[in-house]
């Protein structure tokens, strides 16, 4: 790879290699305060980099590879790169993490409890978090939550804050001061703008949580909320996890002793404000 740069996210290190220099570009000013790996060694590679020769200047575009890949994956557009380099960050974590069980989910912290936010695509749970951080929760992570099998406890992983289509400008507006990536349009998902976790997430990504809530989100109803019982918040998580299967007994074991131990609730919302209001109440009830 003819550009590389490297960095630290939470207890994951990345090396990612790219044929052109401006998604490297924006990853550096993305990332510029987060570490780099551990004694200098990563814990995956991605590599951004042309299919054909003549890609890398003719009509270019970016296949995304790795020490894990899917060999049918279509190749984004150069001016997509810095999703590139996040979705294969996503890859390598999805198919090759085994030390933590992943759940496709958002989590923030507030006085050393964790809320971790799962759900479908669309659910609003990017969205959630950065109007949480906003209003003072620690950003633990976006698009994975990290789940320590040994401990039981939430990682910090605050990776950029993925932000699609209507709420972009809503996240503009809660935080006018947050320092926001490039506008990507075209995406498979829309419209996506990144937002870089702010000061304390990125210095206290070392600091794990104990899980307190999870919660199922649901954009797009009038308000209501309902308690998930452990049994089906077990086979919500299974199905959220990307390694479970892979994890073997300690995935099971971990998994189990969460919906044992944490209380569940799902939550349908309109909008935004009425979401953090809800989630207010049910953490004031805890």
């Amino acid at each position: 790879m003819r550009h590389v740069t490297q960095l630290r996210i939470g207890p994951i290190g990345f090396r990612i290699g790219c044929d052109w220099r401006a998604p490297i570009a924006a990853l550096d000013a993305l990332y510029r305060d987060y570490p780099a790996p551990e004694d200098g060694i990563p814990d995956f590679n991605v590599h951004l980099f042309a299919a054909r020769p003549w890609r890398r200047v003719l009509r270019p575009s970016v296949q995304i590879g790795g020490d894990f890949v899917i060999p049918d994956a279509a190749p984004l557009p150069l001016a997509q790169g810095l999703l590139a380099a996040e979705m294969g960050m996503n890859l390598q974590m999805a198919l090759g993490q085994r030390r933590y069980v992943l759940l496709h989910a958002s989590a923030v912290e507030r006085d050393g409890r964790a809320l971790v936010m799962t759900g479908a695509s669309g659910a609003g749970k990017s969205t959630l978090a950065a109007l949480l951080m906003a209003r003072g929760w620690r950003l633990m992570g976006d698009e994975f939550a990290l789940l320590d099998p040994a401990t039981g406890h939430i990682l910090g992983f605050p990776r950029l804050i993925s932000l699609k289509n209507q709420a972009i400008p809503v996240v503009e507006a809660a935080l006018p001061d947050g320092r926001f990536g490039p506008v990507l349009v075209g995406t498979p998902k829309g419209i996506i703008r990144h937002l870089v976790p702010d000061a304390r997430a990125i210095a206290a990504m070392a600091t794990p949580a104990a899980p307190a809530l999870i919660l199922f989100p649901g954009f797009g109803f009038e308000a209501a909320v309902r308690t998930v019982y452990p049994s089906e918040t077990f086979v919500r998580l299974t199905q959220a996890s990307t390694n479970y299967v892979a994890m073997g007994e300690r995935g099971f074991d971990a998994l189990t002793g969460l919906v044992q131990s944490v209380p569940a609730r799902a939550i349908d919302y309109p909008d935004g404000e009425s979401a953090i209001a809800m989630i207010e109440r049910i953490w004031a009830g805890l």
